[in-house]
């Protein structure tokens, strides 16, 4: 039997939920013809995880792309902008007061078509990779905007995500996908999952026995799975062996001064059995510790947590978040895709919670049919493309771990032992030794982190690229010097016209970019 697509329940608020809602609304229907309708089914007895703060630019893209307003969803979100994450004693266990550091920035390397990593790695002096190749770390180290008043929205000088107090934002994304994109919002607490006899969903039943028909259903119901993995039976594959830490303490920290400087990136700073995050939002700090419960107890992670926030802890507490490292054996199975934390997780080191979702829901979108004629494939192909996904996420979260000198816990030394790490990864860190990362070796686009990326990374983090037996060819010196000048140019310029974060953010709220 070959039926339309034209019905598809959501099941799961929260951030995953509505952003996904929102990506189907819009892409999946035009302005003046509504062909799929989209209904969002939320438990008023279930609250959200809410902890994922931080995004990466394709935010930008995706919210331009249903319709936001950037202006309002500053104003409503508590957001500030982010152009980088800056990582702090992953390298080396600081040492009397000295502490490593180093960024990945949002912006790639400024010069089209001319590597100056090779120029780097040749002639290393004290530059930092990241500031050898881009004048976006002259920027966040000066804690200025990455745009003007005067930009357009979601225009910029400099690349840029956000910051965001993730329960605003699903209240925001959800005002307007009823208002502006016609999804249906439904208040249940789904009891039952009925099945057809050939194990894909029929239907929906609340507690009240309200019911809830579809064509297609989506899992964003959170670390429950309540659709693909109880009532689907769809298998977890942990990856527990590789990615160690198990645990998040999570605290809001008001600001002691409303008008202290806000730092425009993500601070990730290592410690004995784990890392702590620190974003700073207009109206308060979002922190937490992400560790391993088989090296460290719960209460020393807590001391742990108190003592990087300091004094403004002492009033605070802290909330506790269990987390099981993996993802779902299939993502799409018959009639169900499953969507944000229902379908796999992986530890929020490089904000990829928010980004793995909105790559899943445009992924959908571009492939569910029209008809159920088209299911068995869209099915393999969305399954293949998530797997490899999810896989090359691991692998580059792995990085950080495994590249680390630090030798002060157990926790560093079983993160280093090449057993933990995934022979993807090994087999790329062995031959990266003698010959420079290239485009080649990503390529799928659907790869989450690309070439740039890994360089931030592997170069913030001292891996040694040995091209000494090579270095004829890289005979471009002087070219590189000019392009090294015109960086340092464009960051003298940068300084000169882009205010404070803080200051920025302010007349935003106040004024709206369109308004200046």
């Amino acid at each position: 039997m070959n039926s339309p697509i034209k019905n598809i329940a959501i099941v799961g608020g929260g951030t995953a939920g509505w952003l996904t809602a929102c990506i189907l609304a819009k892409q999946l229907n035009n302005a003046n013809d509504v062909t799929t309708t989209i209904t969002l089914i939320e438990s008023a007895d279930i609250p959200p995880v809410g902890v994922g703060e931080g995004t990466v630019p394709t935010m930008r893209q995706t919210l331009r792309m249903i319709g936001v307003n950037e202006t309002e969803f500053i104003q409503e979100c508590d957001v500030t902008f982010k152009q980088s994450i800056k990582f702090v004693d992953w390298l080396h266990t600081p040492k009397s007061g000295h502490h490593h550091s180093y960024h990945h920035l949002f912006n790639y390397p400024q010069i089209p078509g001319f590597d100056l990593t090779p120029y780097w790695l040749l002639n290393k002096g004290n530059d930092s990779y990241a500031s050898h190749v881009s004048f976006q770390e002259t920027i966040c180290d000066l804690h200025l905007s990455p745009k003007r008043i005067t930009d357009k929205e979601y225009a910029g000088t400099l690349d840029y995500a956000y910051h965001l107090d993730a329960g605003k934002f699903s209240k925001f994304l959800a005002k307007h996908g009823c208002k502006n994109l016609g999804i249906n919002h439904r208040i249940l607490t789904i009891e039952e999952v009925v099945l057809f006899p050939d194990g894909s969903i029929e239907k929906l039943r609340a507690k009240d026995s309200q019911t809830v028909d579809a064509d297609f259903f989506v899992d964003c119901s959170g670390f429950s799975s309540r659709l693909m993995g109880q009532a689907l039976k769809v298998s977890f594959v942990s990856k527990a062996h590789q990615l160690l830490v198990d645990n998040a303490l999570a605290m809001q920290v008001p600001y002691a001064d409303e008008e202290k400087e806000i730092p425009p990136y993500t601070i990730s700073t290592a410690h004995e059995a784990g890392w702590t995050w620190d974003i700073g939002l207009s109206k308060r700090r979002g922190v937490g510790y992400v560790y391993s419960s088989n090296h460290t107890s719960h209460d020393r992670a807590e001391e742990i947590l108190r003592n990087y926030i300091g004094d403004e802890s002492a009033d605070l507490s802290a909330r506790r978040i269990p987390m099981e490292v993996g993802y779902r054996e299939k993502f799409w199975h018959k009639n169900c895709v499953a969507i944000g934390l229902s379908a796999g997780f992986v530890e929020p080191l490089e904000a990829t919670a928010l980004l793995i979702v909105e790559a899943t829901a445009k992924l959908l979108a571009e492939k569910l049919p029209t008809t159920t004629h088209g299911m068995v494939y869209a099915e393999k192909s969305f399954n293949d493309i998530s797997r490899t996904a999810w896989d090359k996420v691991i692998d580059f979260i792995k990085l950080h771990y495994f590249l680390s000198k630090r030798r002060d816990n157990e926790f560093w030394l079983d993160n280093v032992n090449p057993k933990t790490a995934p022979d993807s990864l090994l087999e790329k860190l062995e031959y990266w030794r003698f010959n420079l990362p290239t485009q080649s070796d990503f390529s799928s686009k659907y790869e989450v982190f690309q070439l740039e990326n890994y360089q931030y990374v592997l170069y913030g983090m001292d891996f040694m690229t040995d091209l000494s037996q090579i270095s004829e060819r890289y005979p471009h010196i002087d070219q590189a010097n000019k392009a090294i000048n015109r960086i340092k140019q464009h960051a003298l310029q940068a300084q000169k016209s882009l205010t404070s974060h803080r200051d920025i953010i302010n007349k935003i709220k106040k004024y709206g970019i369109s308004k200046i």
